[in-house]
């Protein structure tokens, strides 16, 4: 396998500071093939085994992505999971140990997993993963000031509000959107009732950069599972078959 440098990945954190992932896994084989491939992508690699190891990595160090393996012996790794997305938004990659763990797989997107990956898996294809979620999430973070934000949206009894970013549910209690969430919501409520292809919504949400274009079905899982009654009979973003997805219910847009 030929390794590919960092400049031609572009994992470089903000400041040209050199990327730091931190791998959380109980496999010390695993552990060593991941640390030396990232090493020889000049990606710095901080290990954990545990829920505590992981705590005190997060802690001390600067953390740009975490990897870590839903599998740890005795730990839970979706517990692991909720503690990091509650204190954090660092960007998450998990790991499942079987084509089987569908469920967890699906709960861990749920829960603000960023990424997935199967072992076996080719540390290529992990690499390339770190990469595409890093553009993400640096996208993510730079969107807001190139495109200022106003206006207001009603729907269904929900409202977003651009200017302060906010989404409040039909009885006026706010909803927490991550910023992909958000990115989905404006492009739907930009053209409600028509038909949206994922590629637009992937240019939409400024994600085009990512090979895994499936990033989109994730986005479009976790605002279901906040916007429906029901999100397996989805009545608010429909599934289109051939095309895409639709914001199928009216939308009223509402002076700044």
């Amino acid at each position: 396998m030929t390794a590919t440098s960092s400049n031609d990945l572009g994992l470089r954190a903000s400041g040209d500071r050199q990327v730091c992932v931190l791998v959380v896994e109980d496999d010390p084989t695993l552990q060593r093939m991941i640390l030396n491939y990232f090493d020889d992508n000049n990606i710095r690699s901080l290990m954990a085994s545990d829920r505590e190891q992981m705590v005190r990595q997060l802690g001390s160090s600067e953390v740009n992505l975490v990897i870590l393996d839903l599998r740890l012996g005795q730990e839970d790794g979706l517990d692991l999971l909720r503690e990091v997305r509650s204190a954090s938004d660092v960007p998450v990659i998990i790991i499942t140990g079987h084509r089987r763990d569908d469920i967890d797989r699906v709960v861990g997107l749920e829960l603000g997993a960023d990424d997935y990956l199967t072992k076996p898996f080719n540390l290529r294809e992990l690499l390339a993963r770190v990469r595409a979620v890093l553009r993400r999430f640096d996208a993510g973070r730079i969107a807001p000031a190139r495109d200022p934000e106003r206006g207001r949206w009603r729907f269904c009894g929900w409202q977003l509000d651009r200017r302060t970013r906010k989404l409040t549910d039909p009885g006026g209690a706010p909803v927490a959107l991550t910023k992909g969430e958000y990115a989905l919501l404006v492009a739907f409520l930009d053209a409600p009732q028509r038909p949206l292809s994922r590629e637009h919504l992937l240019q939409a949400t400024r994600v085009h950069e990512d090979v895994f274009d499936r990033s989109i079905d994730v986005q479009i899982l976790r605002l279901r599972r906040k916007l429906e009654r029901d999100p397996s009979a989805p009545r608010v973003i429909q599934t289109e078959r051939g095309v895409g997805y639709v914001f199928a219910v009216p939308v009223e847009r509402l002076s700044v």
